[in-house]
C-alpha cells in the first residue's frame, strides 16, 4: 500500500462551492502527495424539528442517508475525474465539538475550508477559521471560490511579508517544484520604512512587490494579487508574526482572508 506523505482534511458545508473547495484540495493533495478526506457536520437542531423522539430518529436516519448520498454525489465524479481517492465522513452534533474532536483523532497535516461567501457573511461560520487556527496547530488552507487550484496544472504562488514559517517546511520544497517562476513576493511597509530590505532567498528567481501600508493597500494588493495570476498566497498566523524589523506592517489575518480574492496557505503554529 502507498504511503503519502501528508493528510488532508477537506471541511465542507456541502454548498454550492463545495465542489471549488474540493478541487482545489485535490491539487494541493497531487503536488505534495497526500491522502485526502472530506468531513461534514451536521448541527442536531437543523435535522430535528419535533419532540417526539419517534420523529426524531426518522428525521436522523433520513438526514444520514440524504448527507451520505450528498457527499458520494460530491467527491465520486472529482475522484474519477483526476484518478484520486476521496475518503469521507461526517457527524451529527455541535460543530465545533466535533470539528474538535475529528482533529483529535485523525490528525491531519492540512486543513482546507472554503472561502467564506459576502453573502450572507459566513462560510461555515464567520467563528470558524478562527476557532480552528486556535485549535489546530497544522497548515490551513482557505480556497478562493473564484480563483482556485486547478488539478493537474501548475499554479503560480505568491509570498505575504515573508511567511518565512511557511518556507521552513519541508511542505515548502514540495509546493516550489510545481510552482511556476518567478515567485512572488508581496510585502507591506509603514511609511516610517527608510529601507528597503532585499527580497527573500526562497527561490533563485524571486520577484519582489513593496506596498505602502494606507487605506488602499488591500485593493491595491488584490489587484496585483490578480494581474499575476497568483493561485496561491502564503501568509503567516498573527499570532506568529514577530518580525525582526518593526517597521515592516503585517495586514491581519482577518482582513487578509476577508478581502483577498486568492486561495490562502495559512502557516502552521510553530
Amino acid at each position: 500500500m502507498k504511503n503519502s506523505k501528508y493528510k488532508i482534511v477537506v471541511l465542507s458545508d456541502l454548498k454550492k462551492s463545495a465542489i471549488t473547495t474540493l478541487k482545489s484540495s485535490v491539487s494541493l493533495a497531487h503536488m505534495i502527495d497526500a491522502d485526502i478526506e472530506l468531513f461534514h457536520v451536521k448541527k442536531h437542531v437543523d435535522i430535528i424539528k419535533r419532540d417526539n423522539q419517534l420523529s426524531a430518529m426518522r428525521s436522523i436516519n433520513e438526514e444520514f442517508i440524504s448527507t451520505k448520498n450528498k457527499i458520494k454525489a460530491l467527491i465520486d465524479p472529482v475522484s474519477k475525474a483526476y484518478d484520486i481517492p476521496i475518503n469521507s465522513n461526517f457527524s451529527f452534533g455541535n460543530i465545533k465539538d466535533e470539528i474538535r474532536t475529528y482533529i483529535k483523532d485523525i490528525k491531519p497535516d492540512i486543513i482546507v475550508l472554503g472561502q467564506r461567501d459576502s453573502k450572507p457573511l459566513k462560510f461555515i461560520g464567520d467563528s470558524i477559521t478562527h476557532f480552528l487556527l486556535k485549535e489546530f496547530n497544522g497548515v490551513v488552507m482557505i480556497s478562493s471560490n473564484e480563483h482556485a487550484l486547478i488539478p493537474n496544472e501548475k499554479m503560480t504562488l505568491g509570498v505575504l511579508n515573508g511567511s518565512d514559517k511557511t518556507f521552513k517546511t519541508e511542505l515548502s520544497k514540495d509546493l516550489i517544484t510545481h510552482t511556476q517562476s518567478p515567485l512572488k513576493s508581496f510585502k507591506v511597509i509603514n511609511s516610517q520604512n527608510t529601507k528597503t530590505e532585499s527580497p527573500s532567498n526562497y527561490n533563485e528567481d524571486t520577484l519582489e512587490f513593496v506596498f505602502e501600508k494606507n487605506d488602499n493597500t488591500i485593493p491595491t494588493l488584490s489587484s496585483y494579487l490578480l494581474k499575476n495570476n497568483i493561485n496561491l498566497l502564503c501568509v503567516d498566523r498573527d499570532e506568529n508574526s514577530k518580525m525582526k524589523n518593526k517597521n515592516a506592517s503585517v495586514l491581519p489575518l482577518k482582513e487578509t482572508v476577508n478581502k483577498l480574492n486568492v486561495s490562502l496557505l495559512v502557516s502552521g503554529a510553530l
